[in-house]
């Protein structure tokens, strides 16, 4: 893991029901003595934005955001550059640190709390529901547990911003918009659940980005923010890979089974939808995948049914074990069955019903980004999360799987 100029939350839950219960922590990290301004956007589990906001980081800064804290009390976190707070009381800085003076950030930094009104469509948006602010429609999944999910976003940026990526002015050639190519941010994620007495933690993804090197500054590359930028590059942040390994236990020690978590790049600017999200809403629900490949300890393997004919395939038929831009599976669930108790997964998560909804990058349309991870958990006793093995990049997917 190095800096970054983009950090990846891949997916998070917070229980609405249990004030001490489920819930996620992510931290922020400013790896340089500069004082940098890093944005963050918070996305439903189907990619749609509902909320950003500004945290400013003096040299070496560390900030530790409870999702609990936003999403059900509206607090964020308060944090001011030079201008806003001369004193350096709100963001104080140690003797080897920087600060400095973002002008735009005056009447934003410290942020007020969010009213009622939007930590209400914040619950209502990532738990599936209708929301008002969004013209009663959906953001997310309805799965019925009250349980917020989704993913995060978090980009340097030179000035304080209201906008999403995407919007007018965020990326721009030449650097000229939102966001800055600064590879000083890093992070660590944390799913807490007292009630169950784990708690689980990996690293924040790290996205670099690099205005020079053509795999990330060439027209027609693929690019993390592709999507928005429509595939012109001046995002500048290399994209994550498209096939995984990851290993699984079910019993033994982690009695309490294993986890896989999963981010995918759904490729296109996903707005609100009708209620509820179904086959074919939005979009490109459910995300399906090339190949999936399960792997005892000695080798042996078993392959799904695949249905690869975009014409003959019912809906249904393909892979999609992991339909949604963020999500948690259970391996040997109904969703996720699984033949051995202990092995591994190879996941080939690209496009494989013939091309993409939305535009998509001209090296590799079928090429699909995205970011895998596993967590095992004893009962009551400990969990662990690790992320999954790449076997390759989107810059040159990988199509060949077992």
């Amino acid at each position: 893991m190095t800096p970054a100029a983009t950090l990846l939350l891949p997916y998070f839950e917070v229980n609405l029901d249990n004030p001490n219960g489920l819930t996620t922590l992510f931290s922020i990290n400013n790896a340089a003595a500069a004082a940098v301004l890093a944005h963050v956007s918070i996305w439903s589990d189907l990619s749609v934005p509902l909320l950003n906001f500004d945290v400013y980081l003096t040299g070496y800064d560390v900030q530790t955001i409870n999702l609990r804290d936003v999403i059900v009390n509206g607090g964020l976190p308060q944090t001011a550059s030079t201008g806003q707070d001369p004193n350096g009381t709100i963001s104080p800085k140690g003797p080897l640190s920087h600060s400095a003076n973002f002008p735009s950030c005056a009447g934003r930094l410290p942020p007020p709390p969010l009213s009622p009104a939007i930590t209400s469509h914040l619950q209502q948006a990532l738990t599936g529901k209708p929301s008002p602010i969004l013209g009663g429609l959906c953001a997310g999944q309805l799965l019925g547990d009250n349980v917020a999910r989704g993913y995060i976003t978090v980009d340097t940026v030179g000035d304080c911003t209201s906008s999403f990526p995407g919007d007018p002015g965020y990326f721009a050639a030449n650097n000229g918009g939102d966001v800055t190519d600064q590879n000083v941010l890093w992070g660590a994620w944390y799913i807490i659940d007292t009630s169950r007495g784990y708690a689980q933690a990996s690293d924040m993804v790290p996205i670099a980005a690099d205005g020079t090197d053509p795999a990330t500054s060439t027209p027609g590359r693929y690019t993390f923010y592709g999507r928005f930028d429509g595939w012109t590059a001046v995002d500048h942040r290399e994209p994550l890979a498209t096939r995984f390994a990851a290993q699984y236990a079910l019993g033994g020690a982690f009695n309490g089974g294993t986890d896989v978590l999963i981010w995918r790049d759904p490729k296109t600017a996903q707005g609100p939808f009708a209620c509820p999200s179904r086959f074919g809403v939005p979009g490109w629900y459910p995300l399906d995948m090339e190949g999936l490949a399960w792997f005892d300890e000695q080798e042996h393997v078993v392959l799904p049914f695949v249905c690869t004919d975009p014409v003959e395939c019912p809906p249904g038929s393909s892979l999609d074990f992991f339909p949604a831009a963020a999500q948690r599976v259970a391996a040997g669930s109904a969703q996720l069955p699984t033949p051995f108790n202990f092995g591994w997964l190879d996941l080939d998560l690209n496009w494989s019903n013939g091309v993409p909804p939305g535009s998509d990058p001209a090296i590799d349309p079928r090429a699909q980004q995205a970011w895998v991870g596993w967590a095992l958990s004893s009962n009551r006793h400990f969990a662990v999360a690790f992320e999954g093995l790449r076997l390759d990049s989107a810059c040159a997917a990988n199509h060949t799987h077992p």
